[in-house]
C-alpha cells in the first residue's frame, strides 16, 4: 500500500476549487478561509481567489456559498428550497409574521442589537418575536452589551441568510427609510 500523499503534494497536483469544494461540503459548520489555507499549506490570499472561483461555478447550479462573520459555508441555492424541504419532509416550514419580518429587519440592519432596542424601535414587546425567531434559528445571542443589566446583544444567523437566499449581510439592499417608510419589512419578504 502507498502512504497518503502530503497535503501540499496534493493541493498543487488537485484543482483548489475540487479540494475546497470537498473540504466545505464535509464541514459541519462555517469555516474560515484561514482555516482552509492551513489545512491546505497554501497562503490566504490563494483560498480567497479560488472561493471567489467557486462562487462563480456555483452561479448556475444548485448550490451557494455563504459568507458570515468572516466564515464561509456551502448550501444549497435559494431556488431549489421548496423542493429540498418537499424532498426531506420538511413542506411545514412555517411562514413568517409582519412583526418577525419588521423585527429581522430591524437586526439585520441594526446588529448587534439588543431587545430593548428592536422595541424602541417597533414600538411594542418583542419577547415573544424574539423568541420565536431564536427557536427557528433565524437569530443568534452574539455577546452582551456594557450596558446597564448586560443585556443580551443580538444578531442574524446563517440560517436567515439561507432562509432569505443571501450569500451575505453585505448583500442586503441599502436601507433608505426615506424613499418607504415600510421598506425595512417589505425588504425581507421572502
Amino acid at each position: 500500500m502507498s502512504e497518503p500523499e502530503s497535503t501540499e503534494q496534493a493541493s498543487t497536483e488537485v484543482d483548489l476549487t475540487i479540494l475546497l469544494e470537498g473540504l466545505l461540503f464535509v464541514a459541519p459548520d462555517p469555516v474560515s478561509p484561514q482555516h482552509l489555507a492551513a489545512v491546505l499549506d497554501l497562503p490566504v490570499k490563494e483560498v480567497e481567489e479560488g472561493l471567489a472561483d467557486l462562487e462563480k461555478l456555483y452561479e448556475k447550479r444548485g448550490l451557494r456559498l455563504q459568507r458570515q462573520s468572516g466564515r464561509v459555508q456551502l448550501t444549497s441555492a435559494p431556488v431549489v428550497t421548496d423542493y429540498i424541504e418537499s424532498f426531506l419532509g420538511l413542506d411545514a416550514t412555517s411562514k413568517l409574521s409582519r412583526a418577525a419580518l419588521e423585527a429581522l429587519a430591524i437586526i439585520a440592519y441594526k446588529q448587534p442589537v439588543t431587545r430593548p432596542s428592536v422595541d424602541a424601535i417597533r414600538g411594542v414587546n418583542s419577547d415573544g418575536v424574539m423568541k420565536s425567531l431564536l427557536s427557528k434559528g433565524l437569530l443568534q445571542e452574539v455577546g452582551r452589551s456594557e450596558g446597564p443589566g448586560r443585556p443580551i446583544l443580538y444578531g442574524t444567523s446563517p440560517e436567515f441568510l439561507q432562509h432569505f437566499g443571501i450569500n451575505s449581510l453585505v448583500a442586503l439592499p441599502p436601507l433608505d427609510l426615506e424613499k418607504d417608510p415600510d421598506q425595512d419589512v417589505s425588504l425581507l419578504k421572502g
